[in-house]
């Protein structure tokens, strides 16, 4: 059957490959005396009853060009070959004949491996071949959750061990996505360092990416920049890490609106650079967080309280928590223990730590002294129970010092109630 124009070139360069196997084959066989393949083994050279077939595959590989011209002459000597087919070729002349074949240096090999064409994806295979071909699973084109993309995608695998919980990231639509696309060694890794350097522990960089994972879409340059203001306000390297622990958000903010923050605090409390500074440094949050909160309570202490504006300064700097503290739970905290305890003004100021405990707690405790007579909150008189003590020390220690009652009398009055 003849074969077409487009066929020549396709099928000759399959007849090279198979010879050129052939020849590597050969080379195999009769290895050179004294070349060593493995450790500990010596190649030798061997007599092998298909060394008819491979000096038949290398000489088709060498002598290609003469194929029509021997196949013309192969008729005239049929009749002696068939003849001389039948006996078995002596030990002398299979020793010229692989004396005569010539030895086969890598580089020649891989010379004539660069000349040979690509497979063609589309060139069929066959059965054998196609059953051991392992395909991977398909990437999902959409998905809800990043575990679907986590065996294919190193920087997820390497945010995972960082401690990164990803079930929260998947729920932003926008971070998600970010993650998909970024490069570990790229956009990462230098962003990991920044943060080690910034004060954030190995053991810290998982909660702290799973809570602030936007700061990957943040220019690094900018990070630092903001840094570098902070230190220039005097804040010191520590200072900068616990906010940075505390407030994880805070680096995502301009300079700008740091400094605004800053100015606020100072101006609004009147305050000095470095009690702002402390304040600050305490509550991070308030650099980040919103500012309506801020400017209803400090009404509230003002208007609805009765606190005075010094009294305001000492308070908050104190507990900076009541700066954001619950309206309803400020008042309702206040009612209790200056209307009910019938604690001043000026004692409040000075156990301001009051405000930042729960009031059931407060109550309980009050309630309890009450019962045993016990309740005496001003200092001028004998048996004085300060509101550092009544809401800072465990239930044991209350009972026995405070109450000189047990705990099981206490737990018993609870039950009343």
């Amino acid at each position: 059957m003849a074969l077409s124009a487009q066929q020549i070139p396709r099928w000759f360069n399959a007849a090279k490959l198979r010879s050129l196997i052939n020849a590597v084959q050969l080379t195999k066989c009769f290895a050179r005396p004294g070349r060593t393949l493995l450790h500990g083994f010596s190649a030798q050279p061997q007599i092998s009853s298909d060394n008819c077939f491979l000096q038949w595959g290398f000489k088709t590989y060498k002598t290609s060009s003469l194929w029509n011209s021997s196949q013309s002459t192969s008729s005239s000597s049929q009749e002696n070959n068939s003849t001389q087919s039948s006996l078995l070729p002596s030990m002398n002349e299979q020793s010229q004949k692989t004396q005569k074949i010539p030895s086969f240096d890598s580089e020649l090999f891989l010379e004539e491996l660069d000349e040979l064409p690509p497979l063609s994806p589309m060139q069929p295979i066959s059965e054998e071949e196609a059953i051991q071909i392992i395909a991977d699973p398909p990437l999902p084109p959409a998905s809800f959750t990043l575990r679907d993309y986590v065996d294919h995608s190193e920087t997820l695998q390497k945010l995972v061990l960082l401690g990164v919980d990803l079930s929260k990231i998947e729920k932003h639509t926008e971070a998600a996505n970010l993650l998909l696309r970024l490069d570990f060694e790229k956009d990462i890794k230098q962003m990991l360092l920044f943060l080690k350097d910034v004060g954030i522990e190995d053991n810290q960089l998982g909660a702290f990416l799973t809570k602030n994972h936007a700061i990957f879409s943040e220019d690094l340059e900018n990070l630092k920049i903001r840094v570098a203001y902070l230190l220039s306000k005097n804040f010191s390297k520590a200072d900068v890490a616990q906010m940075v622990r505390k407030a994880p958000f805070l680096l995502n903010f301009s300079v700008e609106r740091l400094d605004n923050r800053l100015g606020f605090f100072q101006k609004e409390l009147e305050l000095s650079v470095k009690k702002t500074r402390d304040l600050v440094v305490r509550l991070p949050r308030l650099l980040t967080g919103s500012l309506e909160p801020v400017k209803e309570n400090m009404k509230v202490y003002r208007l609805e309280l009765g606190f005075k504006h010094n009294e305001i300064q000492h308070m908050i700097t104190r507990i900076p928590k009541m700066l954001t503290a619950n309206k309803r739970k400020l008042t309702e905290t206040f009612d209790f223990v200056h209307n009910v305890m019938s604690i001043p003004h000026h004692i409040i100021v000075k156990f301001p730590q009051v405000f930042n405990t729960r009031l059931f707690k407060i109550k309980e405790r009050h309630l309890f002294l009450t019962y045993l007579g016990r309740a005496q909150y001003d200092p001028a008189k004998p048996n004085y129970i300060s509101l550092d003590k009544l809401v800072s020390i465990p239930d044991e220690i209350f009972c026995e010092e405070i109450a000189k009652a047990s705990v099981q009398d206490f737990d018993k009055f609870l039950k009343t109630l």
